[in-house]
């Protein structure tokens, strides 16, 4: 029976491959510094760092070998379709690529009979892509640019989890993570088709419950079988698998499909979201250790924990009973979809752009299904506006906005880029606009914000709001060993401010130092777990109403300051990105909105 089983299992992979493209690997796209970008102090502000070239560094972290002439043209926009490379079939000992778990975990459909595929819903994920994503190669490098004596450290430390499966394979045989020159980044190494495969499904599903959720599993601290030989490997999932479907599974793959219930737990994620990274000072010596992204911990100190885990939002459940593979089996429940809806908005933006020239295995269409998806969580998912107390009073408007947080951990989360804030306008009787705070520009610039205007300082939290040149911004701002305002990661000591808004059920007087609250907004009344208030006492002058005072809360995933920093370094990397930064406009997402005229 075994045989039969196998042959028959046989057949319909030999089918699968007929059907499918080429399954060669990707290589690494080209990297094309845009004329356009200038790359020299000149276009820094004057309080800015002068330019770091590329060759202070040593030649190991050289721009990849494939890299075009300084010179090249900024990458033509190509709103028009393609169809994304195939998925990578390479194997080692450990991992394989996705290409081979696709072949049958694909064609899956719900009850609804929408389209559930894991391989189709996870290609245009940031986990799919994580190798690829120009802001981290950019961002890499410019670390590296900045701390050359630390280039090991660096790259080691990043490609933990933006380059898994390489980067694992080669620690477990006693070596570090390497990125640009010839490591995983360049098609010669021999791991680059895993590193490019980006967070895969190899990656998370062989991950052990062994110590998930205590300290020694965070900063990609997870724990993979290294002993047991291929062909013999577990990888996890939620269900029980029969022994006819493990065998075909065995046979096909070389892993053994075996249930475990880590899978749906958020110390699964907390792996490589929550994430410490060393810090250097002045002298560029390592002294100590930053809380660069804490969502877990966020999450733990919040009323969600015991109720719902990362994976409830951020991998929505399919309707009814999905089967799980083209080889047969009953329809299994819950099904949790391999979106991975999250906060990168941009980024997802400049790959359904520019995804041709930066190799993706997703289709465009893929891309704008990932697009819409992200669109429609941030409306219902992530927070609501509500106005109240409006009142006019001679040429005095005042109103109340209340910010209420949606999310199970502060909002916004994560790599410390990303930033949301108040829009609020004020127009009189005519529609002409009379006040207007947290105006933005198409690069991104928020207009009244005053780190956008200087990288030396930052926006306050505010408690009352006045003039059109306050802007509330809920936001992370870095500071190094000498309290100076940095987006050089290595240089993050600190937070100056931190006045992200809280999950609900969060007590910012309990809060641990690595999420606590920072600046102003700790001795606010009104800043609490789950909503912030902010009063706004607005002159209104001469202006004639019925007046009409609408809110918004914006939302970027890297904001003006972080991109405009790179501009100090004069690497492949960072012009390509910020080539790519002045085609695709720095657009922000509108959470919520909320209207109300005052008479």
């Amino acid at each position: 029976m075994k045989r039969v089983a196998l042959w028959s299992f046989l057949l319909v992979l030999l089918a699968a491959c007929a059907s499918a493209p080429s399954a060669s690997p990707s290589p690494m796209p080209t990297i094309a510094p845009p004329t356009s970008v200038p790359t020299t102090a000149s276009v820094l502000p004057a309080s800015a760092p002068a330019t770091v070239s590329a060759p202070t560094v040593p030649p190991t972290s050289a721009p990849a070998p494939n890299a075009p002439p300084t010179g090249a043209p900024v990458p033509t926009v190509q709103p028009a379709k393609f169809a994304g490379q195939s998925l990578p079939t390479e194997s080692n000992n450990l991992f394989a690529g996705s290409g081979l778990c696709a072949i049958c975990h694909t064609a899956m459909t719900d009850s609804a009979g929408a389209n559930v595929s894991i391989d189709a819903a996870w290609r245009a994920t940031m986990m799919a892509n994580a190798a690829r994503d120009p802001y981290f190669q950019a961002s890499v490098r410019g670390e590296v640019l900045s701390n050359p004596a630390l280039q090991s450290v660096i790259e080691d430390t990043c490609s933990k989890c933006h380059t898994p499966m390489a980067r694992y394979t080669v620690n477990t045989a006693g070596g570090k993570g390497k990125l640009f020159g010839d490591g995983f980044l360049n098609p010669s190494n021999s791991q680059h088709a895993l590193a490019l495969d980006g967070v895969s499904c190899t990656l998370c599903h062989q991950i052990r419950d062994t110590g998930l959720g205590q300290p020694g599993s965070f900063d990609a601290g997870f724990v993979i079988d290294t002993s047991t030989p291929a062909g013999n490997r577990s990888v996890y999932g939620p269900f029980s698998i029969a022994d006819a479907q493990a065998t075909i599974m065995k046979a096909s793959s070389g892993f053994v499909p075996t249930q475990g219930a880590q899978t749906k737990q958020a110390e699964l994620c907390a792996t490589c979201h929550t994430l410490y990274t060393p810090f250097v000072d002045a002298t560029g010596q390592v002294a100590g250790q930053f809380p660069e992204q804490m969502p877990y911990l966020e999450w733990q100190n919040s009323d969600y924990n015991g109720k719902q885990v990362c994976q409830d939002c951020h991998m929505p459940l399919a309707q009814g009973g999905v089967k799980l593979s083209v080889t047969g089996g009953d329809p299994r429940s819950p099904f949790f979809q391999h979106v991975f809806v999250g906060g990168n908005t941009y980024i997802v933006n400049l790959f359904r752009t520019f995804g041709q020239d930066l190799g993706v295995t997703a289709s465009s269409d893929q891309f704008d299904a990932k697009i819409a998806r992200m669109n429609d969580y941030y409306k219902t998912r992530v927070a609501t506006l509500a106005l109240s107390d409006t009142t006019l009073t001679g040429t005095k408007l005042a109103a109340k906005v209340t910010v209420q947080n949606l999310a199970g951990h502060k909002f916004p989360t994560g790599f410390p880029s990303r930033r949301a804030w108040l829009h609020v306008v004020v127009r009189d009787g005519n529609g002409r606009v009379v006040f207007e705070s947290g105006a933005v520009k198409p690069d991104g610039m928020i207009v009244g914000n005053v780190n956008d205007a200087d990288p030396t300082k930052f926006e306050p939290y505010f408690t009352e709001i006045t003039s059109p040149d306050q802007v509330q911004i809920y936001e992370a701002i870095m500071g190094d060993t000498e309290n100076k305002v940095t987006t050089t990661l290595l240089r993050g000591a600190k937070y100056l401010k931190d006045d992200r808004l809280l999950p609900a059920g969060f007590d910012k007087t309990k809060a641990t130092k690595d999420i606590q609250v920072v600046g102003e907004a700790a001795g606010d009344a009104n800043f609490v777990g789950g909503s912030d208030a902010v009063h706004y006492t607005i002159d209104v002058g001469a202006a004639k109403g019925p007046f009409t005072l609408t809110a918004e809360l914006l939302y970027q995933s890297i904001g003006y300051r972080w991109a405009q920093n790179l501009k100090q370094y004069n690497s492949a990397e960072t012009a390509r990105f910020l080539g790519y930064y002045a085609s695709v406009p720095n657009i922000p997402v509108t959470l919520a909105t909320a209207q109300v005229d005052v008479k």
